[in-house]
């Protein structure tokens, strides 16, 4: 006679599915349903214990409900949880860093294109390096600055750091490529320094830089005074007021230390002491010196004789008739290279802006020769003598943006020398050892210094021409009409647009052209449109003008109206310098800083 089996209801068998798959294995009977055998499975008359049985529904349902309970206090939990992390976060970009938009990009870029005009008057061509390099090629050619490059995560593969400067993934290019003897080679790209960020004084972790390099041998301190020369160019070009070159030499600084006294394996850490000499007292660096670094004090104090000293051609007469100085054959030579670069500036018209100073040290270990760096009233750090009465106390977050800290000044704007045995560094032949000079411009710097002098709006946008349409009762929009004559201003080179709606009110196309300081506005009128005519208006014109309504201007002229409209407002709006490209912005000006 065949077994009955109490059937399980469909809800139990979903349930128990659900249960097998999201929990731990409940203490079911091994033969509930899984025998092949019938008479074997699990059933109510079947003679075992109480916990081998198969449990009835509502014993289901009570362990489902229990269970279910749990799983959700268990994301009742987990979503708190997660609340409170999403509440913590703060969403911002790395200490250091910031976004570049709007007027600031504006402004940015024309120091971009102001640079790159000069650097390719003078022949250069740009290269692109990574942005990364490996380790081991950066590592040991910045002095005590090393502590500042930005080492990336070890993921197993090559050991890489972030780019500390432009200088030494050029040296390394030039390495690879032996057959490149003579370049003369332009790069703008971003920069990675773990140094204690100024925002507002462009001191940041993630900066531009714009290197300009001469690579190959040729005679002596023609390429440097070049570079002098490019440097003063784009200076000018630039406008930021009066600016000091200050200059100085390997040689000289190493050959001063050799007759003060100064131990060989001590001659870099002096020479970093020395070069804070621009923002700090002497008293201050020879603390440093001895205190710090292990120099006997009367050693220091001969330093101090002379690392004070600055001035021009009287200067470099002064150090010959040093008989305690010129017996050192580095110091004569350092002297010679500068009498002769000293000859050519004057013929380049450099002089006048050049500061001998022997102060200047520059702390990467890899300068060999002629050393400067440029400094405006606006960048200079704190005078030495008053440093100390200003100084904001060192924070305990070396993250903290120190913009507030008057201690703390924008530094130079660029900087750069003469490095003849970098490249020498990384070759496999003599063939190899290419020598080089250059300068590096600090955007983000000389962005922090022209934004500070703006007296005026600076434009979000380069848009020269609105084109607008108006007219009465049923009025279609003319937008096809609108897309034309931007298409033909677009055609012709000419910076246009238009509102995208079909059918715009005239007050807010005036407003969005107002917004953006667009200066002329192109009006299409139905009747006009008819005679082939169109209206142009300066924006901005006073009451009375006699054009303050704006002027027909046939369609086939058009193009030849807006531009001589535009030439006739850069005529008259037009300044020297970058802010001349800036409309409506004027720079305050600047006392003559000492040099």
């Amino acid at each position: 006679m065949p077994h009955h089996y109490p059937s399980l209801a469909p809800t139990i068998t979903r349930t128990l599915t659900g249960l097998l798959l999201r929990s731990p294995p409940l203490p079911l009977p091994r033969t509930l349903l899984l025998l092949s055998r019938p008479d074997l499975r699990a059933k109510r008359n079947y003679s075992t214990s109480e916990s081998a049985m198969p449990p009835n529904e509502d014993d289901v349902r009570e362990t489902a409900k229990e269970t279910g309970r749990e799983r959700e206090k268990a994301r009742g939990k987990a979503k708190e949880k997660a609340g409170k992390e999403k509440r913590g976060f703060e969403l911002k970009v790395p200490k250091g860093t910031k976004d570049w938009e709007g007027k600031d990009m504006v402004i940015r870029d024309r120091i971009f294109s102001t640079i790159t005009d000069v650097f390719k008057r003078h022949g250069a061509v740009t290269i692109d390096t990574p942005v990364f390099e490996l380790r081991e090629v950066l590592t040991g050619k910045y002095g005590e600055d090393s502590k500042l490059i930005y080492d990336l995560a070890d993921q197993g593969g090559e050991i890489c750091s972030l780019r500390y400067d432009l200088t030494v993934p050029f040296a390394r290019w030039l390495a690879m490529n032996p057959s490149v003897q003579n370049i003369k080679r332009y790069h703008i790209a971003k920069v990675y320094r773990r140094d204690q960020p100024a925002m507002t004084k462009g001191r940041m972790r993630e900066f531009y830089q714009c290197d300009f390099d001469i690579a190959g041998t040729y005679d002596p301190m023609l390429p440097d005074a070049e570079i002098l020369r490019i440097t003063a160019e784009i200076l000018d070009s630039l406008n930021l007021g009066s600016y000091t070159i200050k200059i100085n030499h390997r040689k000289i600084l190493d050959g001063l230390f050799q007759v003060c006294g100064v131990p060989t394996d001590k001659i870099r850490s002096i020479s970093s002491a020395v070069d804070k000499l621009d923002k700090a007292t002497w008293e201050e660096v020879r603390k440093e010196m001895t205190e710090e670094k292990g120099l006997a004090p009367e050693v220091a104090d001969k330093i101090g004789e002379y690392v004070q000293k600055k001035g021009g051609k009287e200067l470099l007469d002064e150090l010959l008739g040093d008989e305690t100085l010129t017996g050192n054959e580095s110091f004569v030579g350092g002297l010679k290279d500068m009498s002769l670069l000293f000859d050519y500036l004057e013929v380049l018209c450099v002089m006048p802006k050049l500061s001998f100073d022997l102060s200047l040290a520059r702390g990467l270990d890899y300068y060999t020769g002629i050393i400067y760096e440029v400094v405006t009233e606006a960048s200079a750090p704190p005078a030495g003598k008053s440093a100390k009465s200003h100084r904001a106390p060192k924070p305990d977050d070396p993250d903290a943006d120190r913009s507030n800290d008057d201690s703390i000044g924008i530094g130079s704007i660029a900087a750069g020398g003469r490095y003849d045995e970098l490249v020498g560094m990384f070759a496999k032949s003599a063939k190899g050892r290419v020598p080089c000079v250059g300068i590096s411009f600090g955007v983000d710097r000389i962005f922090s210094i022209t934004k500070a002098r703006m007296t005026g709006e600076v434009r979000g946008n380069e848009v020269e021409v609105y084109v607008m349409a108006f007219g009465g009762k049923g009025f279609t929009g003319l937008l096809k009409e609108r897309m034309e004559v931007c298409r033909i201003l677009w055609d012709a080179g000419i910076k246009a647009e238009f509102m995208y709606k079909n059918k715009p009110k005239l007050p807010p196309q005036f407003a969005n052209a107002d917004r953006g300081g667009v200066p002329f506005a192109v009006v299409l009128g139905e009747d006009e449109l008819k005679e082939g005519k169109v209206k142009v208006k300066e924006m901005g014109l006073p009451e009375g003008h006699p054009e303050k309504n704006g002027v027909d201007v046939s369609m086939d002229d058009l193009v030849a109206q807006i531009r001589k409209r535009l030439a006739q407002k850069e005529e008259r709006t037009g300044a020297a310098g970058i802010e001349g490209d800036l409309q409506g912005v004027t720079l305050e000006g600047e006392k003559i800083p000492e040099v």
